[in-house]
């Protein structure tokens, strides 16, 4: 059952401690200042294209860094649909799930700060939710808190509303409502958008700060992240400071046959960010998104080095090296998240060891976030057999997966007709 508006409204918060500072970590280098290979550039370019027509999207971002040979970031597309505008690889915008390791970067500094501990129990800086005291900063952060997601259930609300700023009580208030009988934690993963919402009004209450400050000051700022933001609720593009925002679109149906029309695509550039708030409600660009990639599998911002050794599978059929812990997924040897928020597709992994990143935004979240990973898995692979130049050495990455593999995947999956070549 879901809960009640006043229910909803019930919730209360209890303040905490306040924050001290963290110490600026650094992000490392990325890659070489150098071109990736112009027959590694097709193939990516052939990628993203056919990513592109399969998800409706008129334009995409996407960045590839890969140390021993060389990097690529571009633009692809054009901002309008059947428009004249380049994409350009500067543009922010929303970055979704990408969300949810942040949040969780903040935990980890916080705990080091001792202004939380990751044991805590919610309910000491949430009030009204007394069946769960068993659930823990730690298992928001893991996904295994066992409280609901309320993204399905007020989709078609926030695409009709695009303006309307949530009280993320609310939005938690759905998710805790389909926790029905005994609260069971740290057993299973659960996708819960609701749970990260939740962490993060713990973390303010904790710290006695604004999200938007606590990523600012324990993310943001100590990794150089200039282009990214948690924005006001109030409803506006995707920009920060004085950047240009890449529009995001959805497609609707006929009422015929339910088949997408795929050339009548609705803007949603303009809207709360608040529906997202610390689950996939911060806005960027794909360098920061690659440098913040990069930070997370190398665990920079995070003393802690057992964020991830309890890694569960992220559904009950994944394959064994498909797992998640700590706010991120594990892809084989890489590290990041992915996901859809509406208008945007976004992805960003990184391997710790080798160094290879791959960042991709795509501009239509029709599709949802399936295709998404797929793409970063594609791209990963593509750019694992880039030749290695000068005095470097190729890595043997041993990826899991192979290109083609998940080429295929994004077009079964392709909801708008992929052009045959």
């Amino acid at each position: 059952m879901i809960a009640s508006a006043a229910a909803v409204l019930a919730i209360t918060l209890v303040a905490a401690a306040c924050s001290a500072g963290h110490a600026d970590p650094g992000a490392g280098t990325l890659a070489p200042d150098k071109n990736l290979p112009s027959d590694t550039q097709d193939q990516l370019t052939g990628a993203v294209d056919d990513a592109m027509a399969a998800t409706g999207a008129s334009g995409a971002i996407v960045g590839v860094w890969a140390p021993w040979s060389g990097s690529w970031v571009a633009g692809l597309g054009t901002v309008e649909p059947d428009g004249k505008t380049a994409v350009t690889p500067e543009m922010t915008f929303r970055a979704g799930q990408l969300t949810r390791p942040m949040i969780c970067d903040v935990l980890y500094a916080l705990a080091d700060d001792h202004v939380v501990a990751l044991g805590d129990s919610i309910t000491k800086y949430v009030g009204g939710m007394p069946r769960f005291a068993d659930v823990t900063l730690e298992s928001l952060c893991d996904g295994t808190s066992g409280i609901g997601s309320y993204n399905a259930l007020l989709k078609s609300q926030s695409l009709g509303n695009p303006d309307r700023v949530w009280d993320p009580r609310e939005l938690v208030g759905y998710g805790i409502g389909q926790v029905g009988g005994e609260v069971r934690t740290g057993v299973t993963y659960r996708d819960s958008d609701a749970g990260y919402v939740l962490l993060g009004l713990a973390l303010e209450r904790a710290s006695g700060k604004s999200a938007a400050e606590l990523l600012r000051e324990h993310v943001f700022d100590p990794l150089g992240m200039d282009s990214t933001a948690l924005p006001d609720p109030a409803a506006a593009a995707p920009v920060v400071g004085s950047s240009t925002a890449l529009p995001g679109y959805y497609l609707g149906k006929t009422s015929k046959s339910g088949a997408y029309v795929c050339d009548k695509q609705t803007d949603i550039t303009e809207q709360s960010a608040s529906f997202g708030f610390t689950d996939a409600g911060v806005v960027s660009d794909i360098s920061d998104l690659g440098s913040y990639a990069r930070a997370l599998a190398r665990g920079t911002l995070v003393s802690d080095k057992s964020r991830f050794a309890d890694a569960l599978p992220v559904t009950a059929s994944s394959p064994s090296w498909f797992t998640t812990a700590g706010g991120a997924v594990q892809a084989g040897p890489m590290v990041g998240q992915y996901g859809s928020t509406a208008g945007y597709l976004t992805a960003a992994f990184s391997d710790p060891k080798s160094g290879l990143t791959v960042a991709v935004v795509l501009n239509n979240s029709t599709a949802g976030r399936g295709p998404i990973v797929d793409l970063a898995r594609e791209l990963a692979a593509i750019a694992s057999k880039a030749p290695a130049t000068g005095d470097r050495e190729a890595p043997a990455l041993g990826l899991p997966w192979s290109a083609d593999q998940f080429h295929s995947t994004i077009a079964k999956a392709a909801v708008c007709p992929v052009p045959r070549s």
